[in-house]
């Protein structure tokens, strides 16, 4: 899971590289998509201390 922010931008390079637009556009919003659920998913979560 903690692959997709790095994985998912470097798909949308290598589009953008090979010069395919649409896709690069793409792969780049759904990584700030991830980013941001992951985000959600993290900054939502019950810290547990025991102290």
């Amino acid at each position: 899971m903690m692959a997709l922010p790095f994985l998912v931008p470097f798909l949308a390079l290598l589009a953008a590289w090979r010069g395919w637009r649409g896709a690069a556009t793409g792969l780049w919003a759904l990584s700030v998509v991830v980013l941001l659920v992951l985000f959600r998913l993290h900054a939502s979560d019950a810290i547990n201390i025991d102290l």
